[in-house]
């Protein structure tokens, strides 16, 4: 099969929901028509956190916010299955499940004078439910940390020339946020400009790649790169928003979309033909069943909770008009929906147009193929994303891009995303611990120097600490280990949102259905994830097992107080 069939099928349905379903769940649950609403970015406005925002630059730092690495590399793992299960997912849940969570989120905390998630459980479910909340917030916050910048120095270190850009841009959006903000300047032209400078800079890292690995260890080089990516992370989180995260994230939306733009023009040049099967025989020794890991593995790619932390966390602070939310929250995840549309294509077939090429888990391998790239789970799983620096870089090759600027591109797309991630991430732990501290009248907590400070030793002890693999028995990094919790918990996180927002749009007499049953499909996914997580991690690593069972204890509890409200509110009626 052409893999054009997929890329316009995939295209067509994020464009119905977008256009259709998007605005009923707007008007009928979400009321974003509502006028009365005093924006919190305006009545509370403090230059630093709350900012109104123009939503073409709201939706940009949104959209790559949301848009990290788990995108690309849940479905470039996930491929491991075939194109079907993948391609189905990313678009069920991308449309009814994933875009309804970050969309609800957004307008709800608009509504709630910008307050998170977990504080807005504290007045809809209860004051318990809100201390739960946030421990399970604070715990999955430390793993995400870890992980995206694990990922960032693999990257860094696996491709040098990704090195010199992605820190230069740096310099750039400092310069592209004082044009805008303080000298007034219109957006769009600074911003095209700083982005065909990223890309001389793309060119100058090609010729000039910064490796570590020429003076030291690869390992003792990833390690340094994990250091300064938190020392960085931690001095954008504590920045103005306009400083640095708004015109990045700016620059980082206009890369997104060209580069979207080349990968699906490469597909319809290239048109390379759908190398894996539909579905993968699951009888074959060793294959995974499908559920629960394909939809844990695909994490972000389909819902995640982590967005709705940054919808309540950062953007309903910046929101100029709650009209506004469509486009940003659920138009936000429509985006990365295609960014694993995308994601999910250079897998199953720009993989077939790659000659001779290294895999992480491999080594070299004279002729690339979807065969021998997903020859087992292990290798599927240690390779992550290297399906989509490769075959996406073999799409832009048809474009008469050369192999060595089209690989570096595709990483810089890639760290663009995980390093906005990382400090925004940083940020809303800074908010979370914050709130925490408040909560538990904890007063050095609600320091924001304290509360950056440990939003991230415990995630740079996570990235250092090795343990053994269950699967394997080798030793790796405890944050690798922690994957497929990261995408159960993630997705847990998601569910507990979607309660929520059930709960909190029912006691309006709003119809939640829509919102009602993507949070019970996704909570039987993801405690069942988690429990064979448990069972696996048994016997093996006791110090996982009991992170394990402490969220697995979180979600119960969290529940049992969902149902006792459930209860309160019949009885009141």
């Amino acid at each position: 099969m052409n893999s054009i069939v997929l890329v316009l099928i995939g295209l067509s349905v994020f464009f119905l929901g977008y256009r259709f379903y998007a605005k009923f769940i707007g008007n009928r649950i979400y009321g974003i028509q509502d006028k009365e609403i005093t924006m919190p970015s305006k009545a509370l406005e403090d230059g630093v956190d709350y900012v109104p925002t123009k939503k073409h630059i709201l939706f940009g730092h949104h959209f790559t916010s949301i848009a990290g690495a788990a995108p690309i590399i849940g479905p470039c793992v996930a491929a491991y299955w075939g194109w079907l299960p993948a391609l189905a997912w990313i678009l069920v849940g991308t449309v009814f499940m994933g875009a309804v969570h970050d969309f609800g989120a957004l307008v709800t905390s608009v509504k709630e004078k910008g307050r998170s998630i977990a504080d807005i459980a504290s007045t809809t479910i209860s004051k318990r439910a809100r201390l739960m909340f946030l421990i399970f917030v604070i715990l999955l916050v430390w793993l995400v940390l870890a992980v995206f910048a694990m990922a960032i120095a693999d990257l860094f270190v696996g491709i040098p020339a990704s090195v010199i850009p992605i820190n230069v841009e740096i310099i750039i959006a400092i310069i592209l946020g004082f044009l805008i903000y303080k000298k007034k300047m219109d957006s769009l032209v600074p911003s095209l400009i700083a982005l065909g400078m990223l890309y001389v800079f793309v060119w100058v890292g090609t010729k000039a790649p910064v490796d570590f690995t020429t003076s030291m260890a690869v390992q003792d080089a990833k390690n340094l790169w994990i250091v300064l990516l938190f020392i960085y992370s931690a001095i954008a989180s504590l920045l103005p928003v306009w400083t640095l995260l708004q015109p990045r994230d700016y620059i980082n939306s206009h890369q997104l979309f060209v580069g979207l733009g080349l990968l699906f023009l490469g597909i319809f040049v290239a048109q390379p033909v759908v190398d894996a099967p539909a579905v993968r025989s699951l009888s074959e020794p060793g294959t995974p069943g499908l559920f629960p890991l394909l939809f844990v593995t695909i994490a972000c790619g389909a819902i995640s909770g982590f967005h709705g932390l940054v919808a309540s966390g950062t953007s309903s602070k910046q929101l100029e008009r709650l009209v506004d939310a469509k486009q940003v929250g659920y138009g936000g995840m429509i985006g990365e929906g295609t960014l694993a549309l995308a994601s999910t294509i250079a897998a199953v077939a720009g993989i077939s147009l790659v000659g001779s090429s290294h895999l992480p888990a491999v080594g070299q391998v004279a002729d690339l193929n979807w065969a021998v790239y997903y020859d087992s789970w292990a290798h599927a799983s240690s390779n992550k994303a290297t399906a989509f620096v490769l075959g996406g870089g073999a799409l832009l090759q048809s474009l008469g891009i050369p192999e060595g600027m089209a690989n570096t591109l595709m990483a810089v797309l890639v760290i663009s995303f995980a390093a906005t991630t990382l400090d925004t991430a940083t940020r809303i732990q800074r908010f979370i611990l914050n709130e925490f501290g408040l909560a538990i009248n904890l007063k050095p907590l609600t320091n924001r120097y304290i509360a950056t400070a440990i939003a991230i030793i415990p995630a740079i002890l996570l990235a250092f600490w090795n343990v053994s693999d269950p699967g394997t028995g080798a030793t790796r990094q405890a944050g690798w280990i922690l994957w497929p919790i990261f995408g159960a918990s993630n997705q847990m996180l998601a569910a507990l949102t979607l309660m929520v927002l059930s709960l909190y749009y029912w006691q309006k007499k709003k119809p939640v259905l829509p919102i009602l049953i993507p949070m019970l499909i996704v909570l039987a996914i993801t405690f069942t994830a988690l429990v064979a997580n448990a069972l696996k991690f048994y016997d093996q690593n006791t110090v996982l097992f009991g992170l394990t069972i402490i969220l697995i204890g979180l979600i119960i509890w969290m529940v049992f107080e969902g149902v006792i409200k459930v209860l309160e509110i019949r009885r009141t009626q």
